[in-house]
């Protein structure tokens, strides 16, 4: 076997039916060129495959659903939605728990020296569950889909430096406008599942090439699939059958865990964490990653559209509190731009904005408003804690002379009529790989998911040069002033960086921490088994 490609597949084989260590594995694979951090997981994860069990159904109480949600994954926009498309969906690739790329649809990736074009092979034999095959022509159907203002989809702004796309055969070809060195990041996306033609003419149909088939989609409620049977990757989808309930309510939710409803629940209120610990049965599991709670206030309307009022309500936040009696500890401050030191290039010398009550003062008072009531909306849904701390919030800014009030919204409809809709709102973000995919979703100027309604013309002009800077302290640089620029002007606020906190059975086998996102980032139920 002189070939590395067939090197490789012989060590995961021998991995699989574990006559080859993990030290001799990784060392072998390294002596190959492949990074240690992708040699490790490779490893765990054709271990995983001899080691787990199969069978029986895992069930999963999870909160931020909603009556209007839908399987279309351009519309996913809280957390069901997105633990849904992730268990019968495929993206053409995924990250894992290290930052390191997962081969999903796409099998290789190659570029051009300048990161201006950018090739994908197609995986062949991936079969959808109506019983066809993606191909080329899918992928590149699907990434148009999302070019698509009509479509409303959450990776409009990642997809639209997309100048030029074009299957050949196996290989679909993405020729950029300006170089990115992180697209292969962006394709994993978990908007971008791969659908038949793109899912134009059916696009919340819920069929995919991911491991497991909806049977049953009640918005809302529940969520029911059963194995995908001709799934290509062995290492995923132990369970015959995944369920999900929607359990918005945190007293409710934990219930469903401790009684054996359920076996996993998301969004542990922190405030219950150590008598969680003691119920037997049961394991808490958190790890801190890119996730944030946050007020955003949209810059194009009143009074948000001025900038001083924008300013004395980020100082007008006491950051620390929130931390201590929100999150109980398990996260961490935020600084008013999305990005903390989880990100690769993040800039720890920018000075940390803290609560200052007469800086908060001054700026409002320079804003001349007329003392009418600021309204700020909150749900429990929002985030864990997102009524309490809406409330601390309103009294640490009345506290300074602000006005601000809070006014309470139904879970029900929040994601559709509340958040990017009203002016200021609770709302959450679980964060993204690379920052490029973070700034590009939420703060481009075109972006769908712009919720702040934040246009800064040179913020989007060095978000265009850094995904094609491939010298890195010129890429930190650029970040850094992105960083200062959002977060001195535009309408995001950000009181605090959480960690993903998890209730989870012992029942439960194959557990990873992934900093990714809640569940191990939408890949729990499928990565798992049962004891």
């Amino acid at each position: 076997m002189t070939d590395k490609h067939n090197q490789l597949d012989w060590m995961v084989a021998q991995a699989r039916t574990g006559r080859m260590t993990r030290r001799e594995f990784v060392g072998r694979t390294t002596a190959l060129g492949v990074s240690a951090g992708l040699a490790s997981a490779l490893y765990g994860k054709a271990a995983l495959a001899q080691e787990a069990k199969k069978g029986g159904k895992i069930s999963a109480g999870l909160a931020g659903g909603q009556s209007t949600d839908s399987l279309d994954p351009a519309l996913a926009a809280s957390e069901v939605p997105f633990q849904v498309n992730m268990t019968w969906g495929e993206m053409l690739v995924d990250v894992n728990p290290d930052g390191t790329l997962d081969h999903r649809i796409a099998e290789e990736i190659s570029s051009s020296p300048d990161a201006t074009e950018w090739k994908f092979k197609i995986r062949a034999g991936v079969e959808y569950h109506n019983g066809g095959t993606v191909t080329a022509d899918d992928v590149v159907a699907t990434l148009k889909r999302h070019t698509d203002e009509k479509a409303q989809s959450g990776a409009l702004g990642i997809v639209q430096g997309i100048a030029d796309m074009k299957a050949e055969g196996d290989m679909v070809t993405l020729k950029l406008a300006s170089g990115n060195a992180d697209l292969p990041y962006l394709m994993g996306d978990y908007h971008l599942i791969i659908q038949p033609g793109g899912g134009t003419d059916a696009p919340a149909a819920g069929n995919g090439a991911g491991p497991y088939k909806v049977t049953a989609n009640e918005p809302g409620v529940r969520y029911t699939f059963t194995k995908h049977a001709n799934y290509f990757d062995s290492a995923i989808g132990h369970a015959d059958e995944v369920e999900f309930l929607v359990i918005n309510d945190n007293t409710a939710r934990t219930a469903a865990l401790q009684s054996g409803q359920v076996h996993m629940i998301n969004r542990v209120d922190p405030k219950i964490v150590e008598l969680l610990k003691g119920v037997a049965g049961v394991s808490i599991k958190y790890v801190a990653g890119r996730g944030h709670y946050v007020f955003i206030m949209h810059c194009d309307k009143a009074p948000f559209d001025n900038n001083d009022m924008r300013m004395a309500l980020k100082y007008a936040i006491n950051r620390q509190e929130m931390v201590d009696k929100i999150l109980g500890g398990l996260g961490s401050k935020g600084n008013d731009f999305p990005i903390n030191a989880a990100y690769p290039l993040f800039d720890d010398s920018i000075e940390q904005r803290e609560y200052d009550a007469a800086k908060a003062k001054e700026y409002y008072d320079k804003t001349g408003h007329d003392g009418s009531p600021i309204i700020l909306r909150s749900a429990p849904g929002a985030f864990p804690g997102a009524v309490d701390a809406a409330n601390l919030f309103a009294a640490s800014a009345q506290a300074a002379g602000i006005p601000l009030q809070v006014k309470l919204e139904p879970d029900d409809g929040y994601w559709s009529n509340v958040w990017n809709v009203e002016p200021f709102c609770a709302s959450y973000w679980g964060g993204r790989p690379v920052q490029d995919q973070m700034y590009s979703t939420a703060y481009l100027s075109t972006a769908d998911w712009n919720d702040t309604k934040f246009k800064n013309a040179r913020f989007d002009e060095l978000l265009i040069a850094a995904r094609g800077e491939l010298d890195e302290v010129k890429r930190k640089a650029e970040y850094s002033e992105m960083a200062h620029i959002l977060r001195d002007e535009g309408g995001l606020i950000l009181p605090m960086f959480n960690d993903f906190v998890s209730g989870v059975s012992d029942q439960i086998q194959g557990w990873v921490d992934d900093p990714n996102g809640e569940l191990m980032n939408g890949r729990a139920q499928v990565k798992c088994w049962l004891a």
